[in-house]
């Protein structure tokens, strides 16, 4: 009855089934109009975070995942429901049947790391062309060489969640200097590097402070996970051991596994998500950057704060701000 009371029409929704259950087959019309083979089966997927975790193996209560794409996730699978009375992050059904997810995004964090390298690193871009390589892997080499803190620079992008009251305070780069051998692109990209890392763990410390899960490792996929440096960054920043997985574009995978449940390859999806998994490295935390990178953590929270006000007092823009803010 709910879609009629908006005025839609009810046969516009399939039946509600749970990711990997057969829906039907592919009909000779539908096949014709998508040129797919008729009688393909359809298999019900699912969240494209749910079923990364699921392509991740991350399918067992108080596993945690960060995927690194155009926006980062967060996610922390609950041993029951559980929900944030502060209204930060959000909670979400799993692909597995029975399981919630909290979930945390920062926003823009892969896609600022692109404007920055399309923006400012051309020369950067001509040089990796010529020598075969990523543009991303040239730059992490430069980045490498930076101490960790970036010599104070804040990057204002992402803030942490606040699902409740959700906006963004106006991209900047705060605390920069004017010595070019401590301020470049290097110790740029390095600090949104260590920035995204930083936003992340804001955003697990806020998971744990209301749900009492506390992770001791974390799974990092995405094209972000592509970076050794910004891995060992998030180990640093966390103090948690981060493991990278062999395929890190995990919600392809976790599409495979719901089609191949579906019609009968394997058994279940918990048990094909870890059986299907492989690790490419793992990150241990450095004790002696985790503790520089707490006092980062401190004062950029600080900062933060500030030019959120900017935002409310009309003089910035916000990066993002939810509509009817």
């Amino acid at each position: 009855d709910r879609p009629q009371t908006a005025g839609l029409r009810s046969d516009i929704l399939s039946p509600v089934k749970e990711t990997g259950t057969l829906l039907g087959h592919i009909s000779q019309k539908a096949a014709e109009q998508c040129d797919l083979q008729a009688g393909t089966p359809v298999i019900v997927g699912g969240g494209d975070v749910q079923l990364g975790c699921l392509g991740l193996g991350v399918v067992r209560p108080a596993q945690t995942a960060v995927l690194g794409g155009t926006f980062w996730q967060q996610v922390v699978n609950l041993p029951a429901p559980v929900t944030d009375p502060n209204m930060n992050v959000r909670i979400n059904p799993h692909v597995i049947p029975g399981m919630v997810q909290t979930e945390s995004i920062s926003f823009f964090t892969g896609l600022t790391m692109r404007w920055f390298r399309d923006a400012f690193c051309a020369e950067e871009k001509l040089i990796a062309e010529r020598l075969g390589i990523d543009a991303y892997s040239l730059l992490e080499d430069m980045a490498s060489r930076v101490p960790p803190g970036a010599y104070g620079v804040m990057p204002i992008f992402s803030d942490v969640m606040r699902f409740k009251r959700w906006y963004h305070a106006a991209p900047s780069f705060i605390n920069l200097s004017i010595d070019p051998e401590k301020c470049n692109k290097a110790t740029l990209f390095r600090a949104l590097e260590e920035n995204a890392a930083i936003v992340s763990a804001c955003n697990l410390q806020q998971i744990a402070a209301f749900s009492g899960v506390q992770a001791d490792s974390l799974v990092f996929a995405g094209g972000g996970s592509k970076g050794k440096l910004w891995s060992q960054i998030l180990a640093d920043v966390t103090g948690l051991t981060v493991h990278v997985p062999v395929v890190k574009e995990a919600t392809a995978l976790g599409c495979a596994i719901a089609a191949g449940v579906g019609v009968g390859i394997w058994p279940s999806l918990a048990e094909t998500g870890e059986k299907l998994v492989r690790w490419d490295r793992e990150h241990k935390p450095n004790p002696e950057n985790f503790a520089v990178y707490q006092q980062a953590r401190e004062k950029w929270q600080a900062v933060y704060q500030d030019q959120r006000a900017l935002v409310d007092g009309g003089l910035t823009t916000s990066l993002w701000k939810a509509p009817g803010l």
